[in-house]
């Protein structure tokens, strides 16, 4: 049995953040596995401290502003988040917040000619059917906000559309930000390409599978919601020929390793589109990346458990504790480790 209190820590809330920095300008807690050492710099010098050649694994995934308002008959505001923006058509899935007085078949109102149906339940997802004059682009284009965290007790702001938002991302269909990307500028990007660098591109629609909390006591019993992915061919080529010419590949975040590991198979990656709930926690052992590029995660988070998964459970808490010491900002728009 793993217990998820192995994967508890204290954290002080004055070190959420709750703003971002500029790309690049975030403190780096360079972890190194083989020495068990602790090395500090900023995110700015990821091109710089990588050796080349190498192949930096990153999910090109772009989040939809799924967040939207609609309202009661009484005038009553309440809060959707959508969780498979990606789906064709106007039927989605949904996390509705104050929704215990809601009931199937209930229609409200959002704006202009746009409405929302709930046409079904799931244990606390919902479903619904948006109904609007509008193209679906169009509509949560206008109607949504950036689905900010919820741990960020503020409203979003016009800023939040480019800073929650990788410079690379271009395709539509995540309920929240694969975050260690976040951190990337396109100089950045630039100098890795410039210095030997090869990037490869998989896509994660990142929702609810990320970020459920788990509930168990037994972290065994914890089920994963699936998420939609795909990996080209061009990408798979690029992943397998770096394995067998001992070529480091970095993963540039926890969605990205999760991609990795679900098409990695006896040595070679394949050219894979489907769905994954692959969980992973020690003691899975991770070969499809060499290095690990991830931020400060929740406690008891199956991120946390990942990530221990790729550092070992006791040196990642040992790095936390350091981090927390040194104060460090954690979460989506927080501080970055570097896993080598």
């Amino acid at each position: 049995m793993t217990s998820i209190n192995e994967f508890d820590y204290i954290l002080p809330k004055e070190l959420i953040a709750y703003e971002p920095c500029r790309r690049g300008e975030s403190r780096l807690l360079i972890l190194n596995r083989k020495k068990k050492t602790f090395e500090e710099s900023v995110t700015r010098e990821i091109p710089s401290i990588l050796e080349y050649p190498a192949v930096i694994a990153r999910n090109t995934t772009r989040v939809v502003k799924t967040r939207f308002f609609a309202f009661k008959e009484s005038g009553g505001r309440i809060e959707f988040l959508v969780l498979n923006p990606y789906e064709k058509g106007d039927k989605y899935n949904a996390l509705i917040k104050r929704s215990s007085k809601l009931r199937i078949d209930d229609v409200l109102k959002i704006g202009g000619n746009s409405f929302v149906k709930l046409t079904g339940k799931k244990e606390n997802i919902w479903n619904i059917k948006i109904e609007s004059d509008l193209a679906m682009k169009e509509f949560f284009e206008r109607y949504g906000h950036t689905p900010l965290p919820p741990y960020i007790k503020r409203s979003d702001l016009r800023s939040d559309e480019e800073s929650y938002q990788t410079v690379y991302a271009d395709t539509d269909g995540s309920s929240a930000a694969p975050t260690a990307g976040l951190h990337f500028s396109e100089e950045m990007i630039k100098n890795i390409e410039n210095s030997g660098g090869i990037f490869a591109d998989v896509l994660l629609h990142v929702g609810l599978g990320t970020f459920e909390p788990v509930k168990e006591e037994n972290v065994e019993e914890h089920k994963m919601h699936s998420e939609i992915f795909s990996v080209n061919r061009k990408t798979a080529e690029i992943l397998t020929k770096a394995k067998k010419e001992n070529t480091k590949i970095l993963s540039i975040g926890t969605t990205t390793l999760r991609v990795l590991e679900t098409i990695f198979k006896e040595n070679e990656f394949f050219a894979e589109t489907g769905s994954t709930d692959i969980f992973i926690y020690p003691p899975h052992k991770i070969n499809s990346a060499d290095l690990l590029l991830t931020n400060f995660h929740l406690p008891k988070s199956t991120l946390i458990m990942l990530v221990s998964a790729f550092a070992g459970r006791e040196f990642l808490m040992d790095a936390y504790k350091f981090a927390v010491e040194k104060k460090y900002r954690f979460f989506s728009y927080g501080d970055a480790m570097l896993i080598v």
